[in-house]
This record gives C-alpha cells, sequence and structure tokens, in this order.
C-alpha cells in the first residue's frame, strides 16, 4: 500500500520518508521558539545607484519606491536550534519597492537573491517560503581592529567582497515609526517554479509564480549593538566558464552604477522567527 500525506504536516522531497524537518517543522512536529536563538552578525554596504538598472529587474506588479538604493548583507548565523546548534551564512542583495496587486498592497525591500552556504536552509526557504536562494561559498569576515572584511566564491572562483572600516559604535535605534496606511510593510519576495515537461516547446513555462512577503514583525528578534563605518562593495565579471549558471546574476550587479556609497553597518542580533507568518500577495 502507497503512503499518504498527513494533513497539516509539511513535505519536501523526497516525501517517502513522511514529514520533513525543518524551520518551521522540528522532531514530533514541535516548533522552535527562535527567542535566546540564534545569534547573527550582518555587516551591509549601501549605495545610492541608477534607478533604470533597478527596474529591469522587478516582476510584475512591483515598482521602485524611494530612493534607488542598493543593500548588500552579508550576515553570520551561529546557533540556530532547528540546525541542533550549528549555523550557515547568508549574502543578500535589495532594494526599495512597491507591490500592487488585485488585491494587496505592500512596501519593503525587494530580496534579489539570497546565498547561502549551506543546502538546509536554501531548501526550506526556496520551496516553502519562496525565498530566491542559490548556493555559494561564504566564508566567516575577516576581523582586524577597526576593520571588517567579507568574501564570496564559487566553486573557487571569488565574485565578490565587502569592506567595512573607520568601524564606530552608535545608538541602538528600538523605535520604528508605526504607520497605519495601507500598505503591509516586509521583506518582498517573487516564488517561481518551472513546469516539468509537457509538448515540445513548452519547458520553461510557470509551475508557480506570484509575490510573496516576510512580515516586518520579529518580537523574539533583539539588537545587541550596533556599529557605522565606511563600506565598499565590489562584484567581479564573471564568465561563463566561470560561473556556469550564476554569471548572469554576478555581472548584472558588477553593472550596477554606484553613484554614492551610503552608511555601512555592522549590526549583531539575538533571536528571530521562524518565519511561518510568510505569506502570498494577491
Amino acid at each position: 500500500m502507497s503512503y499518504e500525506f498527513e494533513k497539516e504536516k509539511i513535505y519536501r522531497m523526497p516525501t517517502h520518508f513522511g514529514p520533513s524537518l525543518g524551520p518551521r517543522q522540528g522532531p514530533d512536529g514541535r516548533k522552535f521558539e527562535c527567542k535566546d536563538n540564534p545569534k547573527a552578525k550582518s555587516i551591509s554596504v549601501s549605495f545610492l545607484t541608477n534607478p533604470d538598472q533597478l527596474q529591469s529587474f522587478l516582476p510584475p506588479n512591483f515598482s521602485l519606491y524611494g530612493d534607488p538604493i542598493v543593500n548588500v548583507t552579508a550576515t553570520y548565523i551561529k546557533e540556530i536550534e532547528w540546525l541542533a546548534g550549528r549555523g550557515y551564512n547568508t549574502l543578500g542583495v535589495s532594494f526599495p519597492v512597491e507591490f500592487n496587486g488585485e488585491k494587496d498592497k505592500a512596501r519593503g525591500n525587494f530580496l534579489l537573491v539570497l546565498w547561502e552556504n549551506l543546502t538546509d536552509p536554501i531548501l526550506t526557504g526556496r520551496e516553502e517560503l519562496g525565498f530566491s536562494k542559490i548556493y555559494c561559498k561564504l566564508p566567516d569576515p575577516k576581523i582586524y581592529k577597526d576593520k571588517i572584511s567579507c568574501t564570496a566564491s564559487w566553486l573557487d572562483f571569488n565574485f565578490m567582497n565587502i569592506e567595512v572600516n573607520k568601524i564606530s559604535s552608535g545608538d541602538i535605534q528600538l523605535n520604528r515609526p508605526k504607520t497605519d496606511d495601507k500598505y503591509l510593510k516586509g521583506m518582498l519576495h517573487y516564488k517561481y517554479i518551472p513546469r516539468t515537461g509537457g509538448p515540445p516547446g513548452s519547458w520553461g513555462e510557470k509551475d508557480v509564480a506570484y509575490a510573496v512577503l516576510t512580515p516586518e514583525d520579529a518580537p523574539n528578534k533583539v539588537v545587541k549593538s550596533i556599529s557605522h563605518g565606511q563600506g565598499e562593495v565590489n562584484f567581479f565579471k564573471a564568465r561563463w566558464e566561470d560561473m556556469p549558471t550564476q554569471y548572469t546574476i554576478i555581472n548584472a550587479f558588477a553593472d550596477l552604477e554606484k553613484i554614492k556609497y551610503l552608511d555601512a553597518t555592522i549590526t549583531e542580533t539575538i533571536g528571530a522567527k521562524d518565519i511561518s507568518d510568510q505569506r502570498i500577495l494577491l
């Protein structure tokens, strides 16, 4: 007799061994509170760019919102409960957008891509949440006196580096201005999964394609420290031979005009959420 899918359980391939484990479903279906974990250090560099270049990245129903500011953030995460105390690192690129659907309206940073150095969060984040996650190597940052350096590579091809220097501590801003307008707030994404097979010429048709939102509320996340400095980020041009499946991404970022660098920050936090509040935008 073939197996049946249990109701209200999360499954991913391979489904043949029962409900899958991950950040939103632990052993015996338990949840992870994320109150005293994970611990994270984020290094973020922002710069003003050409709005026409950013406009070309936007999917349907998205438009630029506010200044065309690109945020490049490397985050190093430790003591993750759903990984039994292990950690992983991420590298994300985003900019502020507005979404106007038939029903929903939202504003926030649009996450173009999120590189990670571990398969498990890539799969759970792509399939369950709709994050645009892909793989790369992300070693821990190098810290020397008032300078911090981050790198990213794919099979020995170094495609990005971040440097922040003249670092000094700053005030922690705990209070965000609250608004009661019509816009949802948070991180925006575009989930896309291609259809499998079909008649000749149909490969590449969409099976799933819609916008999703990670609501900004994270009540268990506590900011422990914020430092500021002067930052620089560089993406290095790649050939197809260097990064056969990613070189178009890298080159798009390498081509972005850097009109002016803005504030660079190093933020340390503890706590998070399991992102089970992720929702489709209609």
